[in-house]
């Protein structure tokens, strides 16, 4: 139990923070676009559902862009970004990570963050934000945890790049 409660929030960290990083990513204009989608078939009670559909997911994009806007360290990487592309791409791929009716039509993770050489500490504290922004919106623990789940494999893609 003791080694549950150490790792929780070190897994809600890393996993926030890819999602942030991806989010990012996606805001980044690069020549190739990378596009992906899933089945638009929703499945009962899949993850989407569990998150409240598109509309939270706009919520909680929403809301991770505030945190960031007042966090030092996280805010810089986000400086030459296109805010609006960003958000847009951010909640296509929460979506199709969660298993929605969604298209995600951003960048790789690797295309987006080639050259950003994102730290673990600023990883970790992207991460930290995206969990505040899903508890802002009211999303439960056990299904934040789902979806950093989903967007933990792309931190190998995102970290010191």
């Amino acid at each position: 139990m003791i080694k549950s409660k150490i790792l929780f929030p070190f897994f809600c960290k890393v996993i926030c923070f890819i999602s942030l990083f991806f989010i990012f990513a996606c805001s980044q204009q690069i020549n190739r676009p990378h596009i992906t989608s899933v089945n638009t078939e929703q499945k009962t009670n899949s993850l989407y559902e569990e998150i409240g559909g598109k509309a939270k997911i706009a919520e909680i994009a929403q809301l991770f862009l505030d945190e960031v806007s007042y966090h030092p360290d996280v805010l810089p990487y986000f400086q030459n970004t296109n805010i609006t592309r960003f958000e847009e791409k951010f909640i296509e791929h929460l979506c199709l990570i969660s298993g929605g009716p969604c298209q995600y039509t951003g960048d790789t993770m690797q295309q987006v963050h080639a050259g950003m050489n994102v730290t673990e500490a600023d990883f970790n504290a992207l991460v930290d934000l995206l969990v505040n922004a899903m508890s802002r919106a009211s999303i439960a623990h056990t299904t934040q945890n789902k979806l950093l789940a989903r967007l933990v494999p792309m931190r190998k893609d995102i970290i010191y790049r």
